[in-house]
């Protein structure tokens, strides 16, 4: 029986890309336990506006080295969600289908959290929900994972009996090909390849949160959503 599974971090309201990622896999586990990066889409991410993309980011508490994601905590003195939401009344309430999502997202928007990785994971299940993905979806620390890079990746996908492993093109410099040889795992890099959708401000932007493509394109979201091209197939078993 197939089993396709993708590892990814999670991310703050991410790129459509993600979505088309986490619908490509018969599982999908968010890399919680892991090391939590600053300055990167942990906590961040990017709105279309007349001026350019404008970077939305959610506060966290101090970072230490090795803080996982699952450890970092949502700091909030600073009052990030009302400046998250100021910026998506003004930038897109113009958009057709704001109405249909707006007032959900802003109550899960202003919703405390007790980490980065909790307000990401009820964002990313509430948007799959949006576009109808049915990919069941889990968190790597369910699985307890042994070992550093490639090690733990194979660690989880041997505990969920995957047959083919989905990764994301970027990782292909760490990752050890050969031991998916010896698990007899398959392994592709997923193709990130989009068409443009109708958007508001100028000339298309795809580099930004698919909130973008939920707004201008609502239902017909999902259309707009599958990669032009197929998956590197790196190993066939």
């Amino acid at each position: 029986m197939r089993m396709k599974v993708g590892i990814i971090q999670s991310c703050y309201l991410p790129w459509r890309g993600y979505f088309d990622f986490i619908r490509d896999v018969d599982l999908f586990v968010f890399f919680d336990d892991t090391q939590f990066t600053r300055r990167d889409w942990r906590n961040r991410n990017k709105i279309k506006t007349a001026q350019g993309p404008v970077w939305i980011t959610v506060s966290v508490n101090d970072v230490y080295a090795s803080q996982s994601i699952f450890d970092t905590g949502i700091d909030y003195a600073h009052d990030w969600p009302q400046r998250h939401i100021n910026l998506f009344r003004q930038w897109y309430s113009k958009a057709p289908f704001y109405s249909d999502y707006a007032e959900e997202l802003f109550a899960l928007i202003r919703t405390p959290r007790r980490t980065i990785s909790d307000l990401n994971v009820v964002l990313t299940q509430w948007i799959v929900a949006k576009l109808g993905i049915k990919t069941e979806l889990h968190l790597s620390s369910e699985y307890h994972p042994q070992g550093l890079k490639t090690e733990r990746l194979i660690d989880i996908l041997k505990k969920v009996k995957a047959t083919a492993y989905v990764s994301g093109p970027s990782a292909r410099d760490y990752m050890q090909e050969d031991r998916f040889r010896e698990e007899k795992i398959r392994l592709e890099y997923k193709n990130y390849d989009y068409a443009p959708y109708p958007q508001l401000w100028g000339d298309f932007n795809g580099a930004v949160t698919v909130m973008d493509l939920l707004f201008n394109t609502g239902p017909e979201a999902v259309t707009y959503l599958k990669s032009r091209g197929p998956n590197e197939v790196a190993v066939d078993i």
